[in-house]
């Protein structure tokens, strides 16, 4: 059903005949508004995540110019809200930590203002799941519009991918491999424009995850921050979420179990972040839909990467994603594994916006006949160590590491590791499992970015390049390595990885998709009963909100007083 002009939630801002609407008319006008601004008009907020030590979405501050041309162009009334940044590069301890905040700021800004429908800016990290997040418990209609990925980066004609570059090239400075003058040439040649990461990292995935759960207009995620498509998007956005406010499409109309699957089984083919799992689970759960491990699990089963993409692909970057296609292409290869009825932001059903796509390198993006991975990019292991779950990257690890027994080196905190892995005297060999535990929701805390335990430098010396890793925290979307992540429950808590001791035995065994140590019941009993629960990080403030409301990274560290009542949307309260 569509509406009207009168039915516009702005109305009851702006319509009554009363002393309170009069106000908001005159300070309206005190900015030299008049009634031709917002008395016919929707009122469009468009929710910009631009700041100065944000690099990811250093554009922003043009593109929200033009998603106001697009507005405009439509008939609406558009209006910049600021809301945080979230630098990933720049914000101590984790950005992790702050998604929820700006959930919460997106939320309770778009109820609490006079706005029709939103246009949400985002693409760093954890800007798309906090934006999604918040818009969808808000309830109106909403679109988003992905920042885009950079520009590949280029060292001596070498093509540089964001992340996992960067990690290569350190372990081989560490290594003595390369020499200074070379490491500051990749420094200044991985990042050559602004956007989010080109690798299929954490930002990559979660853009892709909105377009394939039918969030934003077909192709946008696709596209470089730099390329000129990238300013007409915008402005396509801008004119599309008018109609979208006529038309009354709401997120509850667009997300629901299939849209959410069909996310799920785009994320694992295009060799996904580990990040994806504790954001979809919070996405799909904001929206009623119980998404759960394991079924993210048997997604991975069944779905094949396709996109080759690094940090699972060897060669391209998103920009050669793009031009093989993107992410309309990508889908179209794999549309016997989507639903195809569900409507997206566009109006059209997502059949319909892929109609026409083709894929331009097949090498780049692959048929499901020749993936690079058999299986989807990630695996969920259970057992003794983590009875709740954790996560790895089968596509990203060295095959040899997917069935591995081994003693265990475990650090209590992350100054520790750092020290210890650069002592070349440390105990250690390639059988090894490091273990990084007090990094979870709680114990980082935020759930920190610290998975990716570096290799100690005795052996990378001798040429290792991959060992097993297992925490509880998180790693990058553009890591890479046989890292066991967001072990549940944490250490913090008194999950069972706060048992374990050096010296233990690991056996990880991925295709059968176990976990555990080798460590008889009396004894973990005794340890369990000498545990002594860490003191919590914060004593006010929104830290110590945090703590106290954190879920679990099997339940998507949302907090626990924001939940959806499984089956039903999150809704707008009657606030007047």
């Amino acid at each position: 059903m569509s509406k009207t002009v009168t039915a516009l939630r702005s109305a009851r801002w702006f319509a009554p005949d009363d002393l309170r609407s009069s106000g908001h008319r005159s300070r309206l006008m005190q900015m030299g508004y008049d009634e031709k601004d917002w008395g016919q008009k929707p009122i469009i907020a468009i929710l910009n995540t631009w700041s100065d030590l944000n690099p990811c979405h250093a554009h922003f501050k043009h593109r929200v110019e033009d998603v106001k041309r697009g507005v405009l162009q439509a008939g609406g009334f558009p209006v910049e809200l600021p809301v945080q940044s979230l630098s990933e590069t720049s914000l101590k301890p984790t950005t992790m930590l702050y998604r929820n905040f700006l959930a919460m700021e997106a939320e309770e800004l778009l109820r609490g203002h006079p706005v029709d429908g939103v246009v949400l800016m985002g693409g760093c990290d954890k800007t798309t799941p906090a934006l999604v997040m918040g818009a969808i418990s808000a309830g109106f209609p909403m679109i988003f519009l992905p920042a885009g990925p950079m520009l590949r980066g280029n060292y001596k004609g070498e093509y540089l991918g964001s992340g996992s570059d960067a990690w290569k090239y350190w372990d081989e400075r560490r290594a003595g491999t390369i020499t200074d003058e070379q490491w500051t040439g990749v420094e200044e040649g991985i990042a050559r424009s602004y956007g989010h990461c080109m690798t299929f990292g954490t930002a990559s995935t979660m853009t892709a995850i909105a377009e394939s759960m039918g969030l934003t207009l077909p192709g946008a995620s696709s596209i470089p921050a730099a390329d000129a498509n990238h300013i007409r998007m915008s402005t396509r956005c801008g004119r599309r979420i008018v109609d979208m406010v006529f038309e009354d499409l709401t997120p509850d109309k667009i997300i629901n179990r299939q849209s959410v699957d069909n996310a799920v089984a785009v994320a694992m083919a295009t060799g996904c972040s580990t990040n994806a799992v504790v954001h979809l689970i919070a996405m799909a759960r904001r929206a009623g839909v119980p998404l759960t491990l394991d079924e993210l699990d048997e997604a991975g089963r069944k779905t094949p990467v396709i996109a080759n993409i690094r940090p699972s692909g060897k060669q391209y970057l998103m920009e050669d994603f793009y031009y093989a296609g993107g992410l309309r292409a990508l889908m179209a290869q794999m549309k016997d594994k989507l639903d195809l009825d569900v409507m997206t932001v566009s109006g059209f059903k997502l059949g319909e916006t892929l109609e026409g796509a083709e894929v331009y390198n097949d090498d780049v993006i692959r048929p499901l006949s020749n993936p690079i991975y058999h299986e989807g990019s990630l695996a969920v292991l259970r057992g003794n160590l983590a009875p709740d779950g954790c996560v790895i990257k089968p596509s990203a690890c060295e095959e040899r590491l997917r069935v591995h027994e081994g003693p265990a080196l475990v650090f209590d905190s992350y100054p520790e590791m750092k020290k210890a892995v650069e002592d070349e005297n440390l105990d250690v060999t390639a059988d090894h499992i490091m273990v990084l535990r007090n990094a979870g929701p709680k114990g980082g805390p935020g759930m920190p970015e610290w998975g990716m335990l570096p290799i100690p430098k005795k052996l990378i010396k001798q040429g290792i390049r991959d060992m097993l890793r297992i925490s509880d925290s998180r790693m990058s979307g553009t890591s890479y390595g046989a890292c066991i992540l967001h072990v549940a429950p944490e250490a913090h808590i008194g999950g069972p990885l706060a048992l374990v001791r050096t010296g233990d035995i690991i056996r990880v065994d991925v295709p059968n998709r176990s976990i555990d140590m080798l460590v008889d019941e009396e004894t973990l009993a005794r340890r369990r009963a000498e545990w002594v629960a860490p003191a919590d990080k914060f004593e006010r403030g929104y830290g110590w909100m945090f703590s106290k409301h954190i879920t679990q990274a099997d339940e998507g560290c949302d907090f626990d007083f924001l939940k959806t009542e499984f089956g039903k949307s999150a809704g707008e309260p009657d606030i007047f």
